[in-house]
């Protein structure tokens, strides 16, 4: 942190190539009174939209002057007439994709002492933001890059201990926070072919070398926060089993099964890739892609997934309340448990893209009386140094 900042500059930009397409962010803080440049990054999100790619990029600039001065007075800049507009409240946020977005920059607000204000400013003004963003795009970078004091000799390794223990052993009104840091597989055969592979149903295929190569470097990464870490969860499919393994033994931490966070059963299109099952069966996908009450293959919906994700949840909320538990899962899981996080709708999971061996982190307070949980997502789809899978477009 640099205490001695009194005025932080954030500019932020997102755009998408198709909108919505492959889209990236771009945003950078910088020292109101020099112009010296703290820290930039540019980081892919997947399939998204123009507006949810600047949202995200307001809120990796919000997260950046936090960790270095949280203090300071803010003025974030930004060419998305939208995103100004409608975080300095004179627009109304009508489009639900925006919502859990504009809250989660509000929460980074909220939570500054200093001022915060808005400012637009036109596109040609905006060019070291957006070059953050193309750069992304074109795998020619990923995460963040520190400039600034002790922060310059930090890495990713450390963004993730602060993720974590920004919420760690706080209280909020409602009781102590508990922290989930979500941890996807590492590869198999059929992630590499981008097969259907589901819960304990399907083939159930176990890790590669290199899947087993990248759950190290997760291992490794998540290291540092060890003794922060009361147990590793597992879903009990044999792929999260084996990075499970990996991961507890690396912490030093316990580890145990939850059936309820296991991959979505795909039925009969298992092992089978998209384009298969939209040449064999294309009224089956159809259907599925239409409707979040129907099952693939005669597999589960995605709300029949949502329910035992979110039992589990409760589950672990209640055994491990005010702790920082590792969640070992899969891809539709993960991305309910993100969405519930944030208060997205479950339609929202069709706009997230979530890498091999990556790590998401949220964090859940229940409400006295234990009816109601709140959370916030920290982080999403992170992945160690020399991972390089983010910046490779054929392994999204």
């Amino acid at each position: 942190m640099v205490s001695t900042l009194r005025r932080v500059i954030v500019e932020a930009d997102g755009g998408s190539r198709g909108n919505p397409g492959a889209a990236a962010y771009g945003a950078l803080v910088k020292d109101a009174e020099t112009g010296e440049v703290l820290a930039e990054e540019g980081t892919t999100l997947g399939v998204a939209s123009n507006n949810v790619a600047e949202y995200r990029g307001l809120i990796a600039g919000l997260t950046m002057a936090a960790e270095i001065a949280p203090d300071a007075d803010l003025e974030v800049r930004m060419d998305s007439r939208l995103v100004v507009e409608q975080m300095s409240g004179n627009w109304r946020i009508k489009h639900a994709d925006m919502r859990p977005l504009a809250l989660e920059a509000n929460r980074l607000v909220t939570a500054r002492t200093g001022t915060t204000t808005y400012t637009w400013m036109p596109r040609e003004h905006n060019t070291h933001a957006d070059r953050l963003a193309n750069e992304a795009l074109d795998g020619k970078r990923s995460g963040i890059t520190w400039h600034v004091g002790e922060r310059s000799r930090l890495d990713e390794q450390q963004t993730i201990q602060a993720q974590v223990a920004g919420h760690r052993g706080w209280s909020a009104p409602g009781g102590p926070v508990t922290t989930l840091v979500l941890v996807r597989h590492g590869a198999t055969s059929l992630t590499a072919e981008k097969r259907f592979s589901g819960g304990l149903a399907s083939s159930n295929p176990g890790l590669t070398d290199e899947g087993r190569a990248q759950v190290r470097e997760v291992a490794d990464w998540l290291a540092p926060i060890a003794e922060a870490v009361d147990v590793v969860v597992s879903s009990p499919v044999r792929r999260t089993r084996e990075s499970a393994e990996i991961v507890a033994e690396r912490l030093g931490s316990p580890l145990v099964e939850e059936p309820g966070f296991a991959e979505m059963e795909f039925g009969s299109w298992d092992g089978l890739t998209f384009a298969e099952v939209q040449e064999q069966r294309p009224d089956e996908i159809e259907a599925w892609l239409g409707s979040l009450d129907v099952g693939p293959g005669g597999g589960e919906s995605f709300r029949e997934v949502e329910k035992r994700v979110l039992d589990a949840l409760g589950r672990l909320l209640e055994s491990h309340a005010g702790k920082t538990v590792v969640v070992v899962s899969h891809v539709t899981p993960i991305k309910t448990l993100v969405a519930h996080a944030v208060e997205a709708p479950l339609s929202a999971l069709f706009r997230m893209e979530l890498s091999t061996a990556s790590v998401s982190v949220v964090s859940f307070v229940t409400e006295p009386g234990g009816d109601e949980t709140r959370g916030s997502m920290r982080l999403y789809n992170a992945q160690p140094p020399g991972a390089g899978q983010m910046l490779d477009p054929q392994r999204w």
